[in-house]
């Protein structure tokens, strides 16, 4: 098909929204049409980061939804021709518990939250950890849902309550029905991977109420029209809500326009994702060893990738600097980091890194447990650690990708890196060094270009299942590859 056909015509096509959820930032996006094609502009942006009340790691949810509606009311201004759909993707794991009238019972936990120590320790006892992968085939994580879900008796929470994850809760706030959509919903560790439905049996072994789980549906499934207040606007008179793939790292596969054969996608940002598309999970022991998840994908098979840290543990450090009046601009910091050497290498997987708080102490500790000196925590020294932190992550993403093609049984001959790493030109360097092969920048904001491509997709599908050449075509389409 050609670019022609695939452009609405200019004056008659609505605008779309995509929203991203983010660990650091959420954003509010607009594509409009015109005689030239596609558009897509950040119209908002809204700072967002997990808050301590008290002894919980909570997520600020109505600081969340103000800066939402906010940015959906100037896109609304924005778009005169009004606004045919919305959707939105996110960070995957965390969900909102709901009350009488579908009311937030509390600010949801935050998957770095360590109540999930102790319900991770109560689950392995019950059900082991190789015998969940090979359940399930997610890497039994303790940020996952599943042990959320556990420990919400702990923490006061009616396990009973209907709970939906963040993505598909804030759709469900505009006015859309509860649903779990299918790619996020394979981050709880609940699914079936043969099923792609709940997995009743290990909810019972485990003691969580199924009936507290919403309906899983596909990518594109329609989810009603907005309501409320915004309903109100001539630009979301008619605005239908549609479920992209919520988890936006299947979110930022689906925007990659070009065929995924014989190619890695490294996904960077506060997670790296290392991995491939598969048709069929791969549940074998090994894949767990080597810390090899099986999440959906988009139209059809499974993002198969290891979760390493990726981002988070320089914007900590970032933070804590900030807290001493060392404040850096991240380019500014990877440009300086670009001429200084490593003092060590450690392991970005290592728990204490996936905390909260005190970031510069927690790599120190962990240099010195490999035998390294520490970095001193001063003035000058910020591109030493931020060199440490990249060098570690091309380290481990060599080490990543190796095990892929060994699991896979052959060779894979690019990798296509997206997210904000995609920026990071030093970052890139090094992984290409490292793992001996050829490295593509994609798109930044992929998470964003996927949305849009699904929401497309599924409009020109009219309820028929998605294809992933489909939704791969409207990708091309927004991303000027056509």
């Amino acid at each position: 098909m050609s670019s022609n056909e695939d452009r609405p015509s200019p004056g008659e096509a609505k605008a779309r929204v995509a929203i991203d959820l983010g660990a650091e930032s959420c954003r509010v996006s607009l594509l409009r049409w015109s005689d030239k094609g596609p558009t897509v502009d950040l119209v908002h942006r809204v700072a967002n980061g997990p808050v301590h009340r008290g002894s919980s790691l909570r997520w600020p949810l109505e600081q969340i939804l103000q800066g939402i509606e906010e940015g959906l009311r100037r896109a609304a201004v924005a778009a005169p021709e009004g606004i045919a759909s919305i959707a939105v993707d996110g960070w995957a794991v965390d969900y909102v518990r709901l009350g009488a009238g579908g009311a937030p019972i509390a600010e949801p936990h935050c998957y770095r939250d360590e109540r999930t120590i102790a319900s991770k320790e109560r689950a392995d006892a019950i059900a082991s950890p190789e015998m969940l992968f090979e359940r399930i085939g997610a890497q039994p994580l303790r940020i996952n849902s599943i042990y959320q879900l556990m420990a919400d008796p702990a923490s006061g929470i009616d396990a009973k309550a209907p709970w939906a994850c963040f993505p598909e809760y804030v759709m469900h706030w505009l006015g859309g029905r509860r649903v779990a959509e299918y790619t996020n919903a394979t981050h709880s560790g609940l699914v079936d991977p043969r099923t792609g439905d709940w997995d009743a049996e290990l909810f019972r072994l485990l003691g969580i109420p199924i009936e507290a789980a919403p309906p899983i549906v596909q990518a594109g499934t329609s989810l009603g029209r907005v309501q409320g207040p915004l309903a109100g606007l001539d630009a979301y008179r008619e605005t239908e809500l549609i479920a992209p793939a919520c988890h936006d790292t299947a979110s930022a596969i689906a925007g990659i326009p070009t065929s995924l054969d014989c190619c890695a996608y490294i996904c960077s940002g506060t997670w790296s994702l290392v991995g491939t598309l598969v048709e069929e999970p791969i549940l074998k022991l090994e894949a767990m060893r080597a810390r090899y998840t099986n999440q959906g994908a988009a139209a059809g098979g499974f993002c198969f990738h290891t979760n390493v840290n990726g981002m988070w543990i320089v914007k900590q450090c970032m933070d804590s600097w900030a807290a001493d009046g060392r404040a850096w601009f991240i380019e500014d910091l990877v440009q300086e980091a670009s001429t200084r050497t490593a003092s060590g290498t450690i392991d970005v997987d290592a728990e204490p890194l996936l905390l909260d708080g005190q970031m510069p102490g927690r790599i120190n500790h962990e240099l010195q447990s490999r035998g390294f000196a520490p970095i001193p925590d001063e003035a000058g020294n910020e591109p030493v650690f931020a060199r440490v932190i990249f060098e570690s992550l091309a380290s481990r993403y060599a080490g990543a990708l190796k095990n892929l093609q060994e699991m896979l049984g052959r060779k894979l001959d690019r990798i296509h890196v997206l997210g904000g790493g995609s920026k990071n030109r030093l970052l890139t360097e090094l992984t290409a060094e490292r793992t001996g092969m050829q490295v593509e920048a994609g798109e930044a904001e992929s998470s964003t270009i996927g949305n849009f491509a699904v929401q497309l997709a599924a409009s020109e599908a009219r309820g028929k299942k998605l294809g992933t050449e489909d939704v791969r075509r409207w990708a091309a389409v927004l991303c000027g590859k056509c």
